[in-house]
Parts: C-alpha cells; structure tokens; sequence
C-alpha cells in the first residue's frame, strides 16, 4: 500500500440522542446519531413514532377529509 494517502483513524465516542454512548473507529473527530440499537424500534420491540416537522398530521390534513370508506359495487346478474 501507498503511504500517507490513507485517513487517520481515531477512537471516537458516538452519542445518540437517547443518551446511549460506544466507542468506535473513525476519520471523524465527533459523531452524533439520532438513533442507536438501544432505541431502535427492530431491536427494542417497542413501537416510537419520531413525527419530525408534524408530517403525520400534514399528511392526515391533506388526505383525511378526501378519502372516504369506498363501498364495494353491487354485482348484479
């Protein structure tokens, strides 16, 4: 291998937003993520909505009212 065109590899600790902290490896001074395996929904089995920006009740506003239960037709012979 070519030297000294590889990054530096530094032990960082990543911190997610729950709290939860690790060490890792990275090119990167900080790491910060939103979310880890101790919130994750697939590891947790718990369900957590995240409603970034209220885009569940944008979408419930624009397309609430419009769709109506759809009756199935009448078959006739």
């Amino acid at each position: 291998m070519k030297k000294g065109i590889h990054p530096k590899l530094h032990e960082v600790t990543v911190r997610c937003s729950c709290g939860a902290e690790f060490k890792t490896l990275s090119t990167k001074k900080e790491i910060h993520i939103e979310i880890c395996s101790q919130c994750h929904p697939f590891f947790t089995g718990k369900q957590k909505i995240v409603d970034s920006a209220g885009r569940i009740e944008k979408f419930r506003r624009k397309y609430g009212a419009k769709m109506p239960a759809q009756k199935a037709p009448a078959v006739t012979q």
